[in-house]
């Protein structure tokens, strides 16, 4: 299991179209757009989200458990070939997250309802999702995707980004398959959620540029607006 970074600060903000203009242009004057998002700037991330019958992680979001963990799946621009099983940690403003590498076929299996392969798993994050399926009866409940525009900003370790086009859908055996349909998860299909992630400290630079109306913090969580629908 790799740990890809210790506890960090996560901010989120919804915004609207004009607001992203106008904090896209005043961010590009400080920070660079991220590698991974290609000559266009953006990617695409698919994600299934764990959860049982009792809905324990929809329960524990909408009631303000300090501390608590989500199980997912994803992968990036429909590319079968690099899939992570993830499992985010929040604790309040702060979070984590560990990953491990599955196989198109593993996951196959696993949304086929055929766990054995992850028993024995070299990956410990692999072992613990299936013993949390065993003990906590997780399973795959909800499809999240959505486009994703990344900057950079070194000093603090800062990564923004504007999360595009969120939408959801309950039939999550076609999680692989790109002819899936789907629905907006927002209210407003033009709204956009903004997210700053950093580590010990938020520079002056960036806590400047988000001191403006366009900017209303929240505590948004795109599981929680996918699963609206069921």
């Amino acid at each position: 299991m790799e740990q890809r970074e210790s506890f960090r600060h996560e901010l989120k903000y919804s915004i609207g179209y004009p607001q992203y203009l106008e904090l896209k242009t005043r961010l590009r004057a400080v920070a660079q757009p991220d590698p991974h998002g290609g000559a266009e700037g953006r990617y695409l991330i698919r994600s299934i989200y764990f959860d049982n019958f009792t809905d324990k992680a929809l329960r524990e979001k909408a009631d303000g458990v300090p501390v608590r963990e989500k199980f997912r799946i994803r992968y990036y621009n429909d590319d079968l070939s690099f899939i992570l099983l993830e499992k985010k940690v929040k604790d309040r403003y702060l979070c984590r997250k560990y990953d491990a590498e599955i196989t198109e076929s593993q996951c196959r299996q696993l949304l086929e309802g055929r766990a054995g392969w992850m028993r024995g798993h070299p990956e410990a994050l692999v072992q613990e999702l299936y013993a949390k399926m065993q003990y906590q009866a997780l399973r795959p409940r909800v499809v999240v995707s959505y486009v994703r525009e990344p900057y950079l900003y070194g000093p603090g370790n800062v990564r923004i980004t504007f999360d595009t086009r969120i939408r959801s859908s309950l039939f999550c055996r076609a999680f692989l398959e790109r002819q899936e349909t789907d629905i907006s998860a927002m209210d407003r299909p033009g709204d956009i959620i903004l997210e700053v992630k950093y580590d010990a400290f938020l520079p002056g630079v960036i806590r400047s540029l988000l001191q403006t109306d366009a900017a209303r913090q929240q505590a948004f969580s795109k599981y929680a607006a996918c699963r609206r629908f069921g």
